[in-house]
């Protein structure tokens, strides 16, 4: 990174399906939702998240990614190396949440959604979710992380003071990786002792084949 000093975003994850983060096939991509996060991470960064009250107990890393690469929704979607990634909602519990599902004819059309975890119950394009997901064309992606998912560890109560991040968990929290040393230091051994592992199914895979309800803000 030249010399600059990396960001680490911090963020409780509301519902561990695998779509975002996306953990399968030997990438962790992040496609869907924290558009803030999308739109400032860059390469280098690390990005880390925790369960938070929907998903108690909280303060257990589900995933940590540093991020390694980034590309448009379209990109993505013409990519031959991600296209296992587009949802089948007939398929299994992988293909269910695959989380490659926007794309556009050409840059001035409109978004197609393709029949999703963020589409409406009958599988219809939901408006709501799609603005708020491609309000940042960016994705991103890593071949340097760590999914934990129904593994999830609680964090050293030294890291979980080092972060003070109970005090606020409103979007994301950012910080500088000089000031976050043994949550960084926590992960890096676990990383290179399990590179790019899927160690548990996500939390709610069961719930693979349900749908986010934008406008109830939960799962339907």
């Amino acid at each position: 990174m030249c010399g600059l000093v990396a960001s680490v975003y911090v963020y409780a994850i509301s519902h561990d399906l695998g779509f975002a983060p996306n953990p399968f096939g030997g990438f962790c991509t992040l496609a869907c939702c924290k558009p803030n996060i999308r739109a400032r991470a860059k390469h280098g960064d690390w990005i880390v998240g925790l369960t938070g009250t929907k998903l108690r107990p909280a303060m257990r890393c589900i995933y940590a990614m540093v991020v390694t690469g980034d590309m448009t929704f379209d990109e993505y979607w013409n990519n031959p190396e991600f296209a296992a990634r587009r949802p089948k909602r007939n398929g299994t519990a992988k293909k269910l949440v695959g989380d490659n599902i926007y794309h556009r004819t050409d840059i001035n059309a409109d978004w197609v959604q393709e029949n999703s975890v963020h589409s409406l119950e009958d599988g219809s394009q939901c408006p709501i979710n799609t603005k708020h997901d491609t309000r940042i064309n960016r994705i991103l992606v890593s071949n340097r992380f760590i999914y934990f998912g129904a593994s999830a560890q609680s964090l050293p109560d030294q890291i979980r003071a080092e972060l003070t991040y109970e005090r606020n968990v409103r979007d994301y929290r950012r910080y500088a990786t000089d000031e976050t040393p043994r949550l960084i230091g926590w992960l890096i051994p676990q990383m290179a002792a399990h590179p790019n592992a899927v160690l548990g199914d996500p939390i709610n895979f069961d719930a693979s084949g349900r749908r986010y309800s934008a406008k109830l803000k939960r799962m339907t």
